[in-house]
């Protein structure tokens, strides 16, 4: 199956965006069904024992040193523990994905996961680019996926996707508002430079 599309961000400069969409736990707050994304160092994490921090801040909250030491890293590979309603069946999927490649303005990641009597393979990229009143994500999905989900179809299966797509970009908008309208962006944003 693939996905694709665009998402505008009015009033948010690329650099912002990308900034925001380096942040696990921004991208996590963002994703509804997301309970974590963490960085794993092998093989043999533990779905089930992991116990996220709750209530972490976000920017423009944050301390950025802190959003610089966690933003994802070219060759990092997270865990992601994700339950998402797909018809009557409601997986939840325990996920690892790999960035492939992050260099402003793009990122590609691959990855895929499983739950009972499902999974799924993807490769996804996005591509931040500039307009005349903000910034434009552009993105894409190529995801195999096979058992009691594959069943349902595309015909149920793409407005989920695109619902959840949806969602995701206009909670991130509500959180690069924040980010863009807090007197601290600017020292914020030279002190993440290094996320650029």
């Amino acid at each position: 199956m693939e996905f694709s599309g665009e998402f505008e961000l009015e009033g948010v400069s690329p650099e912002d965006a990308w900034i925001v969409l380096s942040d696990p736990i921004a991208v996590r707050d963002a994703l509804k069904g997301c309970r974590y994304i963490t960085r794993i160092e092998d093989d043999d994490f533990n779905f089930d024992n992991y116990e996220p921090e709750e209530d972490i801040e976000t920017l423009p909250d944050a301390n950025p040193d802190v959003v610089a030491e966690r933003a994802f890293v070219e060759g990092g590979v997270y865990a992601a523990l994700m339950q998402v309603g797909v018809g009557s069946v409601k997986p939840r999927f325990e996920t690892r994905v790999t960035i492939e490649e992050r260099t402003f303005p793009k990122m590609v990641a691959t990855g895929g996961g499983d739950a009972s009597n499902s999974s799924f393979e993807m490769e996804s990229w996005m591509d931040i680019q500039e307009t005349e009143t903000g910034s434009v994500v552009k993105w894409g999905t190529e995801a195999d996926v096979s058992g009691r989900i594959a069943q349902l179809g595309g015909r149920v299966m793409n407005p989920v996707a695109d619902k959840i797509v949806s969602n995701f970009f206009k909670n991130i908008q509500k959180q690069m508002t924040g980010f863009e309208e807090s007197e601290k962006s600017s020292g914020i944003r030279d002190r993440l430079s290094g996320l650029l």
